[in-house]
């Protein structure tokens, strides 16, 4: 394909980056931007992977404390949700359980799947694990204890997927994730840094990442591939 025709259809400004990083070489930006389209798919899986693990080790806690509808009981009046400072949360809860029940599908599973990635980054924030009890970082067995100078606490899990959530977040909305802020060229560092995050948190939860990934985790090697265009 012409570089002109790739230009029409993806628009010049989304490929004014990739042409900029490969010093207007216009065969080089295209590789770029279909390498970028390669390292997004290679994430998103990871992470897809990591959100359903997380997901499902919260549950588990959840269930076995509060029952096996706690998410739905969670939004309902007296809830533990039910508290002006996750007035967010339970909005979305509530508009997908009102969406379940309307169609006459309403599971606690099929609640559940239909939850953001957000719904259990903020599990962690100050009021949600408040009023979850204050028990839910032993979903992650493995995680380091805390010391005077470094609080492996529900503050720091928080930060660490929210940045993984940003990350989800740019590659859904097909942001390019084969730059570093700051840096022109092509730079996967940026990337490179949420992928640590993810497999650190997989070992956290005691889960092995590369057995669970293997024949799907390829994202190291299309950094290389990146990193050399």
């Amino acid at each position: 394909m012409k570089y002109t025709e790739f230009e029409s259809i993806f628009s010049a400004d989304r490929t004014h980056r990739y042409l900029q990083a490969t010093g207007n070489d216009k065969r080089k930006a295209m590789t770029l931007y279909r390498w970028n389209l390669h390292l997004s798919q290679e994430m998103f899986a990871v992470i897809n992977c990591f959100e359903v693990a997380l997901r499902n080790a919260i549950d588990r806690h959840m269930i076995q404390n509060y029952g096996n509808d706690w998410l739905r009981d969670a939004i309902l009046p007296g809830g533990m949700f039910d508290d002006p400072r996750m007035r967010e949360t339970q909005r979305i809860v509530q508009k997908v359980y009102n969406k379940l029940m309307a169609e006459g599908n309403y599971t606690h599973s099929q609640l559940l799947s239909n939850m953001e990635f957000g719904i259990w980054k903020y599990m962690f924030s100050a009021p949600q694990f408040g009023a979850t009890g204050r028990t839910l970082l032993s979903i992650f067995p493995n995680k380091p204890r805390s010391t005077p100078a470094m609080q492996y606490n529900n503050t720091f899990v928080f930060n660490e997927l929210d940045k993984i959530n940003m990350l989800r977040n740019r590659v859904a909305h097909h942001e390019p994730i084969c730059f570093t802020s700051g840096i022109t060229r092509p730079d996967t560092s940026y990337v490179l840094n949420k992928y640590t995050k993810v497999q650190t948190l997989f070992l956290w939860l005691g889960i092995d990442c590369h057995s669970l990934l293997y024949g799907l985790d390829h994202v190291r090697q299309v950094c290389d591939k990146i990193n050399k265009v």
